[in-house]
């Protein structure tokens, strides 16, 4: 290799190691802005660039926000915390099972209209929610203010069987075939040969539907009005109507939306990095 092409390598290198530190920088700095603002004292918040440093730290804007939610009038913020796990936990573990054996029907069994079932799934994906969202209103309306209606509409997903579907196309058939052969079942066969091989498809879709399930709003505010079964990104609205805006309670609550989805990401991010690195080479 010559001199010259090791320059050029080295100066590209330079450059894409210097674009990455940048754009890591600005995806990161409202995440710290965040956290550090937090921490401060409401009337030192909204402080522009100073905002940045780390100073007058402490933890009463937290203390503030569980002493709002702390009567049964407004509700209690652990109670609003619990009703959001509860509702996406049953999601996202109902969704795994659900979509993922829709999925595996329709990559694997041939049956009558097959085709214009996973036509219609496709179809399904570039609906938006907001286009069904009266309509299921009006279907479910008797079930209004409970947990389990919160949850229900959202567990069959199209695009969450879609996934799974290009995922279970790329599975060797070959390998349930000899699970069979070894007299394995479809169950036995589903569950201890195509699941583990598709790890980071049930990552990617538990993280996606996490996201989406977490911070849901629309739905709770057709469907919850009893401050019981209110899940907490409702809650978002209180700080609306105080005057005059305490910025930093607004900050702490969204530090406390927020750790939910760092944990989580964090316990599926092996295997999402690879259901991307994996979409890239098939791609």
């Amino acid at each position: 290799m010559s001199a010259q092409t090791r320059g050029r390598r080295a100066v590209t290198r330079t450059v894409e190691y210097t674009l990455l530190v940048v754009f890591g920088i600005i995806f990161f700095a409202p995440i710290y802005y965040l956290v550090v603002g937090s921490l401060r004292p409401g009337d030192k918040v909204l402080a522009g660039l100073s905002g940045f440093l780390p100073t007058e730290l402490t933890f009463d804007n937290y203390l503030g926000v569980f002493a709002r939610f702390s009567n049964p009038t407004t509700g209690y913020l652990w109670q609003f915390i619990a009703v959001s796990v509860v509702v996406t936990v049953a999601v996202v573990a109902g969704g795994l099972l659900v979509n993922s054996l829709a999925a595996y029907a329709l990559a694997r069994l041939r049956w009558r209209g097959r085709e214009a079932v996973l036509m219609i799934i496709t179809l399904l994906t570039i609906i938006p929610f907001e286009a069904v969202a009266l309509p299921l209103f009006y279907m479910l309306v008797g079930s209004r203010n409970t947990v389990y209606v919160q949850a229900l509409p959202f567990i069959a997903s199209a695009f969450s069987i879609f996934l799974f579907y290009t995922f279970f196309l790329d599975t060797p058939a070959e390998i349930e075939e000899a699970a069979r052969i070894d007299g394995a079942g479809p169950w036995r066969t589903f569950f201890q040969i195509v699941v583990p091989m598709n790890r980071p498809a049930f990552a990617t879709v538990a993280i996606l539907t996490f996201l989406a399930q977490w911070g849901s709003y629309l739905w709770p505010v057709l469907m919850v009005t009893d401050t019981s079964v209110r899940p907490l990104p409702l809650e978002l609205s209180v700080f609306q109507t105080a005057q005059p805006p305490e910025w930093g309670h607004v900050l702490a609550f969204g530090v406390i939306f927020i750790l939910p989805v760092l944990v989580v990401f964090l316990v599926f991010q092996r295997w999402f990095v690879a259901s991307v690195a994996s979409s890239a080479v098939k791609g």
